[in-house]
């Protein structure tokens, strides 16, 4: 590849031939398995008048569109909310590789602007899908053998205590006790966050998959609650190599209980100092017209490409990140 002159502005992508044409390959083989299992590929607006209520989520908000005063837009984090709908209207199965964004991210594992790859599956719980995302693994990174692990089996293994049952004491001396420190008070679900984070996601995923299940209830997301002693979300992640992959849910289909969950993610908000944000009015109207019982789960791809790819970042993974526009 010619080098560009001195003083010229770097014009090459980022990304090698080598890597694109991998990615090219790992979207083919994405095609051609949900083609074979009969899932339906989408397509849904990359803009939205609704951003994700999450506070910990920073939406890419635009200029007014077509003179349009009245409404504010704004880029997708995530395709969910019309993925949803679009099952509630009856689609079926689907599945969407998708454009999203998010402000404020970037460093190694993030990028403002990246792609997911998301589905959906009536009539599958978490468990389900689990299985479903092993079989993708396996075909697209070669991991033919993988490993489940509750949330409390790991932070019983790598920090000998219950996170069902922690308090706000424990959580900090453990902190302390592996050399870290939050630098603002903070509550028994964010300090879970932290010691995931650092003491145990970089250990997850290796030398295989890791599939990480029955969250605490303060992580529920989105997800159904499952009654047990403890209750616990009915929510997975995904982690190879030390790398968050994928989060998934056996999705919450009350809209009385979504509403309340939208109301209290708008609470975090205000306690943070953030806008509040519309409900998904047009959400809740799909799950009262009956969305189907289902799970769901979102990929990052382009994190799946580094790692096929054996790319120490994100940026290797992309033709033009952020720095190349």
């Amino acid at each position: 590849m010619t080098k560009p002159a001195a003083g010229a502005l770097d014009w090459r992508p980022c990304a090698t031939p080598r890597i694109l044409r991998l990615r090219a390959e790992l979207l083919g083989r994405v095609r051609a398995f949900f083609s074979e299992r009969g899932l339906l590929e989408v397509d849904t607006p990359l803009l939205t008048a609704v951003p994700c209520p999450d506070p910990n989520v920073a939406p890419v908000r635009l200029a007014p569109l077509c003179a349009d005063s009245e409404h504010a837009y704004y880029l997708q984090s995530s395709p969910e909310s019309p993925m949803k709908r679009l099952l509630a209207a009856g689609s079926g199965p689907i599945y969407q590789i998708a454009h999203a964004f998010r402000d404020d991210e970037r460093g190694r594992l993030h990028q403002p602007e990246f792609s997911l790859l998301e589905w959906y599956r009536p009539g599958f719980d978490h468990y389900l899908l689990m299985d479903e995302v092993a079989d993708l693994l396996r075909v697209m990174l070669g991991a033919d053998t993988h490993e489940r692990v509750s949330f409390a089996e790991a932070f019983e293994r790598r920090l000998g205590l219950d996170p069902h049952k922690a308090g706000l004491d424990e959580l900090e001396m453990v902190a302390r006790d592996n050399g870290l420190q939050l630098a603002r008070p903070a509550d028994e679900a964010v300090y879970l966050d932290f010691l995931m984070s650092h003491c145990i996601a970089p250990h997850l995923g290796i030398p295989h998959p890791t599939l990480l299940f029955d969250y605490p209830i303060s992580h529920c997301a989105y997800a159904r609650i499952r009654e047990a002693d403890p209750p616990v979300a009915e929510r997975f992640e995904v982690f190879v190599a030390g790398i968050e992959l994928g989060n998934g849910y056996h999705e919450l289909s009350d809209p009385v209980a979504q509403r309340m969950r939208f109301m209290a993610e708008n609470a975090k908000r205000r306690r943070a100092g953030l806008p509040e944000v519309p409900l998904d009015e047009r959400l809740l109207a799909a799950l009262a017209c009956g969305m189907p019982e289902c799970a769901g789960v979102a990929i990052g791809f382009d994190r799946l490409v580094m790692i096929a790819a054996g790319a120490k970042s994100l940026e290797e993974a992309i033709a033009f990140p952020l720095g190349k526009l």
